[in-house]
C-alpha cells in the first residue's frame, strides 16, 4: 500500500512521516492554511532519502510558474488538484520528467473519464478537498480499470483499515487526518495511519490500478 502524507510545511514532519514509513510526501504550493514557500520545501527536500516520492501540490498553477517552482525545490512529482484538463499535464511532461496526480472530486463526471488525462495516479477526493470529511466510497466504483487509485478525503487511523478494504486503492493519502493543526501533524496518529494502512494490505491483496510501481524508474 502506498502511503502519502500531505499537507507538510516542516523539516521536523516531514523527516517523522518518512522515519514512519510513508512513501511520499506533498508540499501543497496552493492557496491553503498549509500553502508552504518554495524555498523551504527546497531545503527539506534535500534532507530527505531519494526513495520518497516528493510532490508539489497546485491548483489551477500556470505551467510555466509550476515547472519554475518544480526546478526551485526539486520535487519530483506534480499533483494537479484544479480544473487542469489532459492538455496541460501534456504540456508539463514536455518540460519535465514528472510523476502526474491528477486529482478529481468523488461525484464528478469526470471520474469515469479518468484514463483521458493519462496521469500515472488518479486521487479520488472529497468534493471538498481539504475538508477532511468523508465521501461515499461506492463513488470509486466509476474510476476505469487499470487506473492507479490513490484514495483521499476524510482519511485517518480510525478509518483507513476500512476504506482499504471496501474500494481496494493502489494508495492512500492523507492531510487532516493525521493533524494537531493545520499544517502540523500528530505523532501519534501519523504512526497509527501509517500502520494501519500498511497492514490493511493482505498477502493476496488485488488493488485497484496497475503495479507495482516504481516511479524512479517511471523518471529515468
Amino acid at each position: 500500500m502506498f502511503v502519502k502524507i500531505c499537507g507538510t510545511t516542516s523539516e521536523e514532519d516531514a523527516l517523522l512521516a518518512v522515519a514512519l514509513g510513508a512513501d511520499a510526501l506533498g508540499f501543497i504550493f496552493a492557496p491553503s492554511p498549509r500553502q508552504v514557500a518554495p524555498a523551504l520545501v527546497a531545503d527539506i527536500v534535500k534532507r530527505l532519502p531519494p526513495e520518497v516520492l516528493t510532490v508539489g501540490v497546485f491548483r489551477n498553477e500556470m505551467p510555466s510558474r509550476l515547472v519554475d517552482i518544480v526546478l526551485e525545490t526539486g520535487v519530483r512529482g506534480v499533483q494537479l488538484h484544479g480544473s487542469e484538463g489532459p492538455d496541460a499535464i501534456t504540456t508539463i511532461r514536455s518540460k519535465l520528467p514528472l510523476v502526474m496526480i491528477k486529482a478529481i472530486p468523488a461525484g464528478h463526471p469526470e471520474v469515469r473519464r479518468a484514463g483521458r488525462y493519462k496521469s500515472d495516479i488518479v486521487l479520488l477526493d472529497a468534493p471538498s478537498p481539504g475538508s477532511g470529511q468523508v465521501f461515499d466510497w461506492r463513488l470509486a466504483e466509476g474510476v476505469p480499470d487499470g487506473i492507479r487509485l490513490m484514495l483521499a478525503g476524510g482519511l485517518g487511523p480510525e478509518n483507513v483499515a476500512e476504506a482499504i478494504e471496501g474500494v481496494h486503492p493502489w494508495g492512500v493519502d492523507v492531510v487532516t487526518g493525521v493533524e494537531a493543526s493545520p499544517g502540523r501533524k500528530d505523532p501519534v496518529k501519523l504512526r497509527e495511519f501509517i500502520r494501519r494502512a500498511k497492514e490493511a494490505e493482505p498477502a493476496h491483496y488485488e488493488a485497484r490500478g496497475e503495479g507495482p510501481y516504481d516511479w524512479q524508474e517511471e523518471l529515468s
